[in-house]
């Protein structure tokens, strides 16, 4: 059986979506890990850092989460080529441990922004994205304040060069770069993303499309 760990923060608020998208999208056993933690459980194919508002978004959103002693755990499991996803506050924590390059600032319109959104699979050729085998278009959710994804033009450019933008949003809900809604390292093993695959994986939510995500995480394990 494939093995999953959500992490959980003070102030996540989606942790259990995921537990739940990942059990049903994929049947693995799924743990939660609470912040403070020094150590993982064993034998893990999957980590998520899930959305949420992470030590209430104060200072930065992510940067007081980044320091929780678990990621140091995450860091080096992801370092020994487990896959981790970091979902909306997660992709947020993820670039402010230097897990993945740029920055999520506020939206441009400075407002909150909940809904569907359709995104391009740039790259599908990822251990997250290979299930989609070929299907372009996609539908998930995003529900972010500061989801405005920045880079200086030589890391987009790096970026975009090295197949590292894994989706795309056809619709740009809140002004980031190059239309950017996720990206991966260059080992690729780590994935953030600030559109919910957890909101969208069955039908009965508007959209199944995240499930794939989740399948094809832990297919390659």
């Amino acid at each position: 059986m494939t093995k999953a760990a959500v992490i959980v923060f003070p102030g996540s608020n989606c942790d259990r979506d995921c537990k739940t998208a990942i059990e049903r999208s994929t049947g693995a056993k799924v743990d939660m890990v609470w912040h403070q933690e020094t150590a993982l459980p064993e034998g893990l194919d999957l980590v998520v850092l899930p959305g949420g508002f992470s030590y209430g978004d104060y200072l930065r959103c992510g940067a007081m989460a980044a320091q929780s002693p678990v990621m140091r755990e995450v860091a080096a499991a992801a370092e020994r080529g487990t896959a981790v996803v970091g979902i909306c506050n997660g992709f947020q924590i993820l670039c402010e441990a230097g897990m993945l390059p740029g920055a999520l600032l506020r939206n441009a319109a400075l407002k909150y922004v909940c809904r569907a959104v359709g995104l391009d699979v740039v790259n599908g050729q990822t251990r997250f994205t290979a299930g989609y085998a070929g299907q372009r278009e996609v539908t998930m959710t995003v529900g972010n304040g500061e989801g405005n994804f920045f880079a200086d033009e030589t890391t987009l450019d790096r970026l975009e060069g090295e197949g590292q933008v894994v989706f795309r949003y056809r619709d740009n809900p809140n002004g980031s770069a190059r239309d950017i809604a996720g990206v991966i390292n260059i080992k690729g093993n780590v994935l953030g993303l600030m559109p919910h695959p957890d909101r969208a994986f069955e039908p009965e939510l508007g959209s199944a499309d995240g499930a794939t995500l989740f399948q094809s995480a832990l297919a390659s394990a």
